[in-house]
């Protein structure tokens, strides 16, 4: 039984997983969707009642009845690299490549169907206050009177983006921005802005959960830093406890949420309240793993070579 990563060609992430894999003796295919059609090949045949499909990469053949796990890491647009590329084609392709995966009877670290909602910042933030974390009063608007008054009630709000950089080569930065009530909201109504109120943090808080196993890691924030991703604080991550409650929203998070991985990060305040700001259902862990030494790979690894005892439907959130 195999396992199936789609990522793209350099990602060392997937490269540790891999690493793991082949110490266990699991059989790994590796593909770029971005590959197919072209250096990869796939069929898929639906007739007599029946399925089967096959992929090829590089001469190594992989048939959908021996697909063991699916891992969406960092998949490439479908069809990317193809001789002559075009929007019909990239749908072409990903109608082909994953209407076959989800008839095969696979696990999904995560499956598609459910990391497309998970992505939605307003959508998580919803499941954050379901599942019992604590979260800063936050507004999405296009209105700039709302967008003021918001600013007016906490005083000091941050705004960032909801879906990352826009795509650009080089991506621009864009780091969360901390502004003050007295700032122009005018720009608002060009497009949606998320504010969200300020949390003085001691600390960010990286908790990474593979299937039901919980990573945490602590990062020393210097004062008054606002986005942890950019600027060197000279701190590295450690290995932390996650507190009873976080671990029970976590799993809460998690199970509403439909994902088998989930990266998490928390705002630490004075009093050592973890403040949830973000869930990304593909977030990184190597850089985590790499200075903890916690097993996340190694998890991740588990988790995808373990073999379904139930393979009557293909999996998915139900």
């Amino acid at each position: 039984m195999t396992v199936l990563i789609l990522t793209c060609e350099e990602d060392v992430t997937a490269d540790m997983v891999v690493a793991r894999l082949h110490g266990t003796g699991t059989p790994v295919l590796r593909l770029d969707p971005a590959d197919l059609p072209g250096k990869a090949v796939l069929s898929a045949d639906y007739a007599h009642g029946d399925f089967d499909g096959h992929l090829s990469v590089n001469g190594h053949v992989l048939s959908m009845s021996g697909l063991r796990s699916i891992w969406v890491r960092r998949p490439g647009e479908p069809a990317a690299h193809a001789a002559d590329p075009s929007p019909w084609l990239t749908a072409e392709t990903r109608q082909a490549l994953y209407g076959m995966l989800h008839s095969a009877a696979a696990r999904w670290m995560n499956h598609p169907r459910n990391a497309d909602q998970a992505r939605l910042k307003p959508w998580q933030l919803r499941v954050a206050h379901l599942s019992g974390f604590a979260v800063p009063p936050t507004v999405f608007t296009t209105s700039p009177r709302l967008a003021r008054e918001f600013a007016e009630e906490y005083r000091d709000v941050v705004v960032k983006s909801a879906s990352g950089p826009p795509p650009g080569d080089p991506a621009p930065a864009l780091p969360t921005t901390l502004v003050g009530s007295d700032a122009d909201f005018s720009a608002v109504a060009a497009g949606p802005a998320l504010l969200q109120r300020y949390v003085p943090k001691r600390a960010d808080i990286r908790l990474t959960c593979v299937g039901t196993r919980l990573f945490a890691a602590r990062k020393t924030a210097e004062p008054g830093q606002v986005d942890g991703r950019y600027g060197d604080t000279g701190h590295a991550w450690e290995a932390v406890p996650v507190p009873e409650r976080i671990g029970k929203a976590v799993h809460e998070y998690v199970t509403l949420a439909g994902l088998a991985y989930a990266a998490f990060d928390f705002a630490e305040d004075e009093h050592g309240i973890w403040w949830f700001l973000e869930c990304n259902q593909g977030g990184q862990f190597g850089f985590v793993e790499l200075e903890t030494g916690q097993p996340i790979s190694a998890e991740v690894a588990l988790w995808l070579a373990h073999r379904r005892t139930d393979r009557r439907a293909p999996e998915g959130r139900r």
